[in-house]
């Protein structure tokens, strides 16, 4: 049976985390065999994650980072492309309490809901929003970044792929911006994206009540 150690180790602020020891045994033989990490190390740079798929918890999980990085004082952004002011938000008045910076840019969702807005207004709403939130995220002023629905954009035809794969790649090039974190969200999982990505979550539906008929529910999905 194989030993569980754990070491101590120092990060931020001088707050000391136990955690199990790299492994440093053989791999398992065959198709389910283990990926072994001898050595751990911290990043030099901020981390590009995305929240994808079809199940609930994209935006959720983008909250919950925000909500963490708030706990330990980081500066954070929470902007949103897609959604508008006109859709109610339990998330959105959280965040301001913990004294994150929350930005909505959007013109609503698009073709459903009674949407009847021409695709050009919410293309150049979406437009409008990339160059704010590339600004701010080059800015230097805020240690993590979300991006919530820009991917969401992209599969409404609002933004061309390049335009996220050209900040992103600009982002790694810069001295501020390439420090901060930042998370994106929506529902398909471009590879142009994957692969400059850090973190890929995929959160896959397993039930649903929407697939029932049943609308989103306040406090739970709002």
């Amino acid at each position: 049976m194989r030993k569980t150690t754990q070491r101590m180790r120092t990060i931020d602020r001088g707050l000391t985390i136990a955690y199990p020891a790299p492994v440093t045994e053989a791999p398992v033989r065959g198709k389910h065999r283990r990926m072994c990490i001898r050595k751990l190390k911290t990043m030099d740079r901020g981390l590009t994650i995305a929240y994808v798929g079809n199940g609930k918890g994209k935006t959720t999980a983008a909250v919950g980072a925000a909500v963490r990085a708030a706990g330990y004082d980081w500066k954070v952004l929470f902007f949103q492309f897609y959604k508008s002011l006109a859709w109610p938000s339990g998330e959105r008045t959280s965040l301001k309490k913990l004294g994150v910076d929350v930005m909505v840019r959007g013109e609503g969702f698009v073709k459903i809901l009674g949407d009847k807005k021409p695709m050009t207004v919410h293309q150049r709403a979406a437009q409008k929003a990339l160059e704010e939130a590339r600004n701010l995220l080059f800015s230097g002023r805020y240690q993590l970044v979300v991006l919530d629905e820009v991917i969401s954009c992209l599969e409404q035809k609002l933004l061309p792929i390049t335009a996220v794969t050209q900040l992103l790649d600009a982002r790694m090039k810069h001295p501020k911006a390439r420090k901060v974190h930042l998370v994106m969200t929506g529902h398909k999982r471009f590879l142009a994206l994957t692969k400059r990505c850090d973190l890929v979550t995929d959160m896959k539906v397993v039930k649903h009540p929407y697939y029932k008929g049943i609308l989103a529910i306040k406090g739970i999905d709002f």
